[in-house]
């Protein structure tokens, strides 16, 4: 048994200020995302992926249509990215200004969600609980980093950040790796 989590890759162009994407913004990658995505397919050339799930947003499933262009995506609701609220759309610098720094650390740390943020946490690590008893062969999965961080919580550690275009790596219920860019 082993689950291989994607980060999709990156969605902003060099230079263009990072906002705060979630569930409701369904960008596309931009070349850099979609070469990080081919960095991620040569890194796991020679592995054969028995399933593909993805989240609904396009930045995933391009990402995961590089990787393993064999395999159709199984869109799965559980690993779309997590709903920033108010702060959809806005600068790290606006989103510190409406919640603070303390608030941002608290969901860095301890998957705490800031002020209009939804997330539905329990629900979330009963997802990847479940996925990971019933898993079965190896298996890609594609996602955002606000949704890779519960897969660490259902394992009984804490969450760590998942950056664009790297992946982690679960075997027989513990990390192997996590935040491994190619």
């Amino acid at each position: 048994m082993r689950a291989i989590i994607v980060r999709h890759g990156n969605t902003f162009a060099p230079g263009e200020p990072p906002r705060r994407i979630g569930a409701r913004t369904d960008l596309a990658l931009v070349e850099s995302g979609r070469l990080q995505a081919q960095a991620l397919a040569e890194c796991f050339n020679g592995m054969q992926f028995d399933r593909c799930l993805a989240s609904p947003l396009r930045r995933t499933q391009e990402t995961a249509a590089i990787i393993a262009p064999y395999l159709h995506p199984e869109p799965a609701i559980w690993l779309r990215e997590i709903d920033h609220g108010p702060d959809e759309g806005l600068s790290e610098t606006e989103v510190i200004a409406r919640v603070g720094a303390r608030a941002l650390a608290d969901w860095d740390v301890h998957a705490l969600p800031p002020p209009g943020w939804i997330v539905d946490a329990s629900a979330r690590v009963a997802a990847w609980r479940a996925f990971f008893a019933g898993m079965t062969g190896t298996v890609l999965l594609v996602t955002s980093n606000g949704a890779a961080r519960f897969a660490r919580i259902a394992l009984g550690l804490g969450p760590a950040r998942l950056r664009t275009g790297a992946y982690a790596e679960i075997t027989a219920g513990a990390v192997t790796a996590w935040d491994v860019r190619p």
